[in-house]
């Protein structure tokens, strides 16, 4: 290992994920001109390295190979090495991501890739030891072995290059389709089949919480009054909740299990899995009422609020998985840990509480965990009363890496969460934390000119704005006016989505680009339609489109939604399980809808509207609301509201399925209306 104090060019960047990697031998530069313009000059191939900072195995190849001298001493003297923060570029991990899975039918991170001074790759896989070792090859190998290629036959690595470029530019587009119910029954039975009925999820080890399937599943749930749906829903919430993916001494959740029943996690977590999380559980407590849902989303954002929430709004993006070179160390404890800080008796109780025992669950300690307790779900006042002091404990002995960047895109889903709890429970901190949230993106995430930037960190905001950064902030915008009724955030949705339109659709043949017009031009312009752990842009641009055509009544977003809706409908009619975002849009569109306008006659209504339909899950609504304070502004919104006037009471004007109905007056008609459509599946 290298003890030099060597600075390479990352020093000046601001991701922490490439100031990691600012004191390694190896002369790393991030992506850019000066990059490209070394390697032609130098006539050398580019080692394309992306990955992000709270990345366990990133950080296990930096130790293995970046750190070392050996493989810096290569790197440097035959390559020039780019590093790439994945979470700041998705545009660059998108486009070499499906050169990792042509090539090897697989990808992650870090991602390793070989390129051209022309950025064409040759060659891409992921994580390599330094060492050849049980029939994986080593790093060092593979670049001794490209070295000479590079010298002795660089026409056969270019030849890859080109063909390579050629067979991920030259898919076969994708005709329109039509979306049918049809697709939407395949997904959930695709789900039924795939589910784990003994602790919830779907599938087998490694488990994904994707919490947009349990959304989708939620909705079905509740449409077409199918228990089966709603039932794989609740056991997969209290069964992650149980297990050890979920912090029980801090809270939130990590971002996966590595065994079948949620007690391993791999321990990082993330900003955007505990806001997607936090909208699950919200809706869950809607469609049942039981009070354990939102307990858990409760205990999700004060995670959030305690331990990501940045001074003057925003949230960073993660916390790492490994504290003092150890993944997991911070989280796990033993028994002489717990009685040493709480004593015998509230110990002995603590442990026995959370399956903390000498044997442990994981290298020789335990990760608190329910499992086994039949109690999961009942308030404990002596366990939170203890919490505090073993929280206390965790962060006195190490400390967790915090990734401190604030990303537009992740900090939309979590706007959208807090909206969502502040709707749902009137906790006027949850509305403060989602409107500060929004106020930080339109004020130090966005351009003169109305352009989103991608990240803030260090009182600096960089990067041209993707398509996820507009179509989740829209859809943030569309929650808090869901959640607040205040114009202002329907007025900055529409514009958003205005521009998103503008910078990203495609209007020949369908669909939105992962990058705009005003961005850098790459060897490729995917469109992704797949969720990954979190949804597709172009799934969340769909539901947006759909959500904006019901609530201005415009002929415009009614044909752009459907124009999507077509794109989108020939991948979900593939694969509808890995498209359940899309067919949360979809459902907006092939089940029926309502729509109401709602003319308020004095501002302290709002208050009672929102508490009459705290607890009422409606996804096929939208809410209008019309006040002597907002109407011009409302006007210029929805032109048709205009014809709505203004009276001395509150009135609600419900259309549904194409056809309206007279206007009443009452928030419990309201509610009555909007519930008694939606078939009960309530235990």
């Amino acid at each position: 290992m290298s003890e030099r104090n060597h600075i390479n060019k990352l020093i000046n960047e601001k991701s922490p994920y490439l100031l990691q990697h600012a004191r390694n031998p190896v002369d790393w530069y991030p992506w850019g001109d000066a990059a490209f313009k070394k390697a032609r000059q130098e006539d050398k191939p580019i080692f394309l390295s992306i990955g992000y900072s709270t990345c366990h195995w990133c950080h296990v190849m930096e130790r293995e190979s970046f750190e070392d001298d050996e493989v810096a001493a290569i790197l440097n003297d035959a390559f020039v090495a780019v590093k790439v923060d994945r979470e700041e570029r998705p545009d660059i991990d998108a486009v070499y991501m499906t050169v990792c899975q042509a090539l090897t039918g697989q990808g992650g991170w870090p991602m390793t890739v070989l390129l051209t001074p022309e950025k064409k790759p040759f060659f891409a896989g992921t994580y390599f030891p330094k060492e050849s070792r049980f029939g994986m090859n080593g790093l060092v190998e593979i670049l001794l072995t490209v070295k000479d290629l590079w010298k002795n036959k660089r026409e056969q690595l270019e030849r890859m290059g080109t063909e390579i470029q050629k067979n991920i530019t030259g898919g076969k587009q994708r005709k329109a389709g039509e979306l049918t119910r049809r697709a939407i029954t395949n997904a959930f039975e695709m789900f039924r089949a795939s589910f784990d009925g003994a602790f919830g999820g779907f599938g087998h080890a490694p488990k994904f919480p994707t919490p947009h399937n349990l959304l989708f599943l939620l909705r079905y749930a509740v449409l077409e009054g199918n228990q089966n749906a709603l039932d794989m829903v609740e056991m997969t919430l209290r069964q992650m909740y149980r297990g050890g993916i979920f912090d029980h001494i801090g809270y939130g959740f990590s971002r996966y299990s590595t065994d079948n029943k949620w007690l391993v996690p791999h321990f990082e977590k993330m900003l955007y899995d505990n806001a997607l999380l936090t909208l699950a559980y919200l809706e869950a407590y809607q469609v049942t009422h039981k009070k354990f849902y939102r307990s858990v989303a409760d205990k999700i954002l004060l995670y959030v609020q305690r331990e990501l929430a940045a001074p003057g709004g925003g949230f960073y993006s993660a916390q790492d998985a490994d504290s003092d070179g150890a993944e997991g160390r911070y989280y796990v404890l033993t028994p002489d840990d717990v009685l040493t800080v709480l004593g015998h008796d509230d110990g002995d109780y603590f442990c026995s509480y959370f399956d903390i025992t000498e044997n442990g669950n994981f290298e020789h300690a335990s990760i608190a965990n329910l499992i086994e307790n039949e109690a999961y779900d009942k308030p404990d006042d002596r366990i939170d009363a203890l919490l505090p002091a073993l929280r206390s404990f965790r962060l006195s002995r190490t400390t967790l890496f915090k990734d401190d960047k604030i990303l537009t895109s992740w900090n939309a889903l979590m706007i959208a969460a807090f909206a969502k709890a502040y709707q749902v429970t009137g906790n006027a901190s949850y509305r403060e934390s989602a409107e500060s949230a929004a106020t930080f993106i339109i004020e130090k995430l966005t351009t003169t000119d109305g352009h989103l930037m991608v990240r803030y960190r260090d009182n600096d905001a960089a990067g041209t704005g993707f398509l996820d950064d507009y179509a989740f902030f829209a859809f943030a915008l569309l929650m808090l006016y869901d959640a607040t009724f205040d114009v202002t955030h329907l007025e900055e949705a529409v514009k958003t989505a205005e521009m998103m339109c503008g910078l990203f659709e495609d209007t020949a043949e369908g669909g939105f680009f992962l990058y705009g017009d005003d961005a850098e031009e790459l060897i490729l312009r995917p469109k992704e339609t797949f969720d990954g752990a979190i949804p597709s842009g172009n799934a969340v641009a769909a539901y947006v489109l759909y959500r904006l055509a019901a609530l201005t009544g415009e002929p415009a977003w009614q044909a752009r939604a459907d124009r999507q809706a077509a794109f989108l409908a020939a991948s979900i009619q593939e694969y509808p399980l890995g498209h359940s975002f899309g067919l949360m849009a979809a459902i907006l569109a092939l089940y029926p809808t309502m729509e109401v306008i709602c003319t308020m006659s004095a501002p302290d209504d709002a208050e009672q509207l929102r508490e009459a339909l705290a607890d009422a899950f409606v996804p096929n609504t939208t809410l209008l609301v019309k006040t002597p304070e907002n109407a011009g502004r409302i006007n210029a919104i929805v032109p048709s509201v205009k014809d709505y006037p203004l009276r001395d009471e509150t009135l609600f004007y419900v259309c549904q399925n194409k056809s309206c109905q007279a206007p009443f007056a009452g928030v419990a008609t309201l509610r009555k209306r909007l519930t008694e459509n939606a078939k009960s599946v309530e235990k």
